[in-house]
């Protein structure tokens, strides 16, 4: 059993960086994608970035170039930093994962998913 536990988020300015953490256990990272979506209040979920067993990631063109995805394998903990935050970047943020094929779209129906953290970006 996969098991997603999330933590970081918070409240920051326009500009301003934050930095998500989500420890998996119960996988190996060799078979497993992984990535980050997120939901806005009254808004339908977004897949924002996809990294797949080999380490190749996708972006969604919101936030390309400016959140970077990333793995440490030793302390099975995906990452998600961004950077030059917007407040159309507000919602709240879940890691997930699965066994198939990677894309920001697919983040949205792995089957596994941490807890969620808000992240809340004012002007």
């Amino acid at each position: 059993q996969v098991k997603l536990v999330q933590s970081g988020g918070g409240s920051v300015q326009t500009g301003g960086s934050l930095n998500l953490s989500c420890i998996a256990s119960g996988h190996t990272y060799n078979t497993y994608s992984m990535g980050w979506f997120r939901q806005a209040p009254g808004k339908e979920p977004e897949g924002v970035v996809c990294i797949d067993s080999e380490g190749k990631t996708t972006y969604a063109d919101s936030v390309k170039d400016r959140f970077t995805i990333s793995q440490d394998y030793a302390k099975g903990t995906l990452y998600l930093q961004m950077d030059s935050l917007k407040p159309e970047d507000t919602a709240r943020y879940y890691c997930a994962a699965d066994v198939i094929p990677c894309s920001p779209e697919v983040v949205l129906i792995m089957s596994y998913r941490g807890q969620g953290t808000q992240v809340t970006v004012s002007l």
